[in-house]
């Protein structure tokens, strides 16, 4: 894996070998039909789930003083091929895995019950741990949903404000629902154990970026709008094999 992807253009990934991808290469890239055959349901489902990210919440967390991230957030579990959604919890990160927004639980408004009640969004969840379940073997896959957009009402906005990171899970998936009159917002990934790195940009809606957390960093880099206003919409899917991450002095809600 070397620095050298000019066109910017992502390199695929057959679906067939996005397990041994991962355990090859720690991360695959998969396109939005591939996407919908692992959720089991047509890709005009899964962008029917866009409409939700219309109405989320400005993220009143951002340490950088910026009014540029808007987002929600849900919690399950999935045991034996069941899907179970947890009640609403902080996200919570060591400042291990976030020097910016690490240490402090964040209460972000919940997900949409439209959304979370959906067959498609619950079928993409599932397939994807399916997907996962050949590479690593759990008995509960503990997984935090995040939906986001970035918009450039100030005039630039930051998908990692925290810069090239790890998340402190098992696995990550990217998926890019949307970019509307924006440049930028280039993904950037590199070999936790060493320099290699690859770089590109997700434009196709419902394409995914899935990436072993332990070893590769990633990070999005800013947008600006090519008109008077541009966003970008993703939804991150976060995999844990044994429990949540949790504050060490973890309060109800």
């Amino acid at each position: 894996m070397t620095l050298t992807n000019l066109n910017l253009l992502p390199p695929l990934t057959p679906l067939k070998e996005s397990a041994q991808s991962l355990r090859d290469n720690g991360f695959a890239i998969i396109s939005a039909e591939d996407v919908a055959h692992i959720a089991g349901v047509p890709l005009n489902q899964l962008l029917g789930l866009n409409q939700f990210w219309d109405d989320l919440p400005r993220d009143p967390y951002l340490k950088d003083g910026g009014r540029y991230r808007f987002r929600r957030h849900a919690s399950y579990e999935i045991k034996n091929d069941t899907l179970v959604m947890v009640p609403h919890r902080a996200h919570w990160q060591s400042v291990n895995y976030n020097a910016l927004h690490g240490g402090i639980e964040r209460w972000f408004e919940p997900s949409q019950a439209q959304l979370t009640s959906n067959p498609a969004w619950q079928s993409l969840l599932l397939g994807l741990a399916h997907v996962l379940n050949g590479v690593k073997s759990t008995s509960t896959w503990f997984i935090e949903a995040h939906q986001f957009r970035i918009d450039t009402a100030d005039g630039i906005g930051r998908p990692t404000p925290e810069g090239a990171h790890r998340d402190g899970v098992d696995f990550v998936a990217v998926f890019l629902l949307n970019r509307v009159a924006i440049k930028g917002g280039e993904t950037r990934i590199f070999d936790a154990s060493g320099s290699a790195g690859l770089r590109f940009t997700l434009t196709e809606p419902w394409s995914l970026l899935l990436m072993n957390d332990a070893r590769m960093i990633h990070e999005s880099t800013p947008i600006q709008p090519t008109g008077s206003h541009g966003y970008r919409d993703t939804l991150v899917l976060t995999f844990r094999s044994n429990g949540f991450q949790d504050s060490p002095n973890r309060s109800q809600q």
